[in-house]
């Protein structure tokens, strides 16, 4: 996801957002461990996404606590 696509959620859809992808992470991770894994770079993707929604969620903190 673009973070372009990220900024026009709510924060429940990034929590819910952020959620999926760490189960998915989580089960990415048993497939790479088992060698079952097809799209190698979908880790990356995963691992990306979540950073880039955690930051979001961090700004956002930071703002509302300024105001």
């Amino acid at each position: 996801m673009k973070t372009a696509d990220l900024k026009i959620k709510t924060d429940d859809q990034l929590a819910l957002d952020l959620q999926s992808l760490e189960k998915e992470r989580f089960n990415l991770r048993f497939r790479t461990a088992t060698s079952q894994l097809e799209a190698p770079a979908r880790v990356r993707v995963v691992r990306r996404t979540i950073a880039r929604i955690k930051t979001l969620q961090s700004e956002r903190t930071r703002s509302a606590a300024a105001k």
